[in-house]
């Protein structure tokens, strides 16, 4: 899932250098945190969080086929 979200946060943001993805277990989850720029949260986040909301959509679809259960959390550098 860290791929997936480094490749859809790079392709939305104009820092994409700056994009860092990390993977952590919590018993059945998987917590995967994506910090990107301070200009680039924005892009991100989309209005209304609509952006924020369909990176977790798709990264909840790729993650169903596994008995775990993934959270993304969008954090500022």
């Amino acid at each position: 899932m860290k791929e997936l979200v480094e490749v859809i946060a790079k392709a939305l943001v104009d820092h994409p250098s700056e994009v860092v993805v990390s993977e952590r277990e919590k018993d059945r989850t998987t917590v995967v945190s994506l910090q990107v720029a301070k200009s680039d949260m924005g892009k991100v986040i989309g209005k209304k969080g609509r952006i924020a909301k369909a990176i977790r959509n798709v990264v909840k679809a790729a993650s169903s086929r596994t008995d775990r259960k993934v959270v993304v959390e969008i954090e500022e550098e």
